[in-house]
C-alpha cells in the first residue's frame, strides 16, 4: 500500500514539475529570426577580433621573451 502512495506522489511531482517547466516556456520572449542572425555576426566579429587581439600580443610576447632570454 505504501509503495503505491509514494509511486503516485512521485508521478504527481514529476507531473507539476514539467508542468511548472512548460508555464514558464510560454512566458519566455523568444527572439525573432532577424535578432538572431544579428546578434549571431555580432559574436563571430568579435570573437575575430579578439582572437586576432589575443594572437598579436601573444606573438608580441613571444618575440619579446625570445629576443630578451634568447638573445635570437
Amino acid at each position: 500500500m505504501t509503495h503505491q502512495i509514494t509511486t503516485k506522489r512521485r508521478r504527481f511531482r514529476l507531473f507539476n514539475y514539467v508542468s511548472e517547466i512548460i508555464n514558464e516556456l510560454k512566458k519566455v520572449v523568444w527572439l525573432t529570426r532577424r535578432e538572431i542572425v544579428y546578434l549571431s555576426v555580432l559574436v563571430l566579429i568579435i570573437t575575430i577580433i579578439a582572437g586576432i587581439f589575443l594572437g598579436v600580443f601573444d606573438f608580441g610576447f613571444t618575440e619579446l621573451v625570445n629576443r630578451v632570454f634568447v638573445g635570437g
